[in-house]
């Protein structure tokens, strides 16, 4: 799978604890298209995430799609939770309006509820339903292929390292 490159993206979510709401944010590249009526999108996880729990405890959750500059933000997130809790206070993002989780200010975005869950494996996939969108449209998407980040531009315009494409 290692051959197969991904788009890049930070899911975020939440849960109200008695102490207020506790954000979480992780790296994920299993983001997939579902249906476009009604519009829907699915995610992966590994059941024991607790991000997973938080996700199904609220039913709710943003999809931040990375522009290729966010690499940073993508390594800053692919870690253990621990790691994950202390970059929160540091991630430029605003609430959603439709579900309260975290949009990622530069990225192209989905606010979802959950519509569907299936335990498939060692994952849990989960279905949302697609309540509000965003995007950048002149920013290069940040794909993972072979282990590393690389941006997505013209093929026809670019070339060098990290990115895909050859100068014709």
């Amino acid at each position: 799978m290692r051959t197969f490159a991904t788009g890049v993206c930070v899911a975020t979510t939440y849960r109200d604890t008695s102490g207020g709401r506790r954000h979480d944010a992780v790296t994920v590249n299993s983001l997939g298209s579902i249906s476009l009526d009604p519009p829907l999108v699915s995610l992966s996880f590994r059941k024991e995430s607790a991000f997973l729990a938080d996700l199904l405890e609220t039913g709710r959750w943003v999809v931040s799609i990375l522009p290729a500059d966010a690499r940073d933000v993508a390594r800053r997130f692919a870690g253990p939770r621990a790691s994950r809790v202390s970059e929160i206070a540091f991630l430029r993002a605003k609430p959603g309006e439709r579900t309260g989780a975290l949009v990622l200010d530069g990225a192209s975005w989905l606010e979802c509820a959950l519509a569907e869950k299936f335990d498939l494996g060692d994952h849990t996939l989960v279905v949302g339903e697609v309540l509000a969108t965003g995007h950048d449209r002149h920013a290069p998407a940040l794909v993972f292929v072979h282990g590393g980040y690389h941006a997505i531009t013209d093929p026809r315009h670019v070339s060098g390292p990290g990115q895909w494409g050859e100068a014709l």
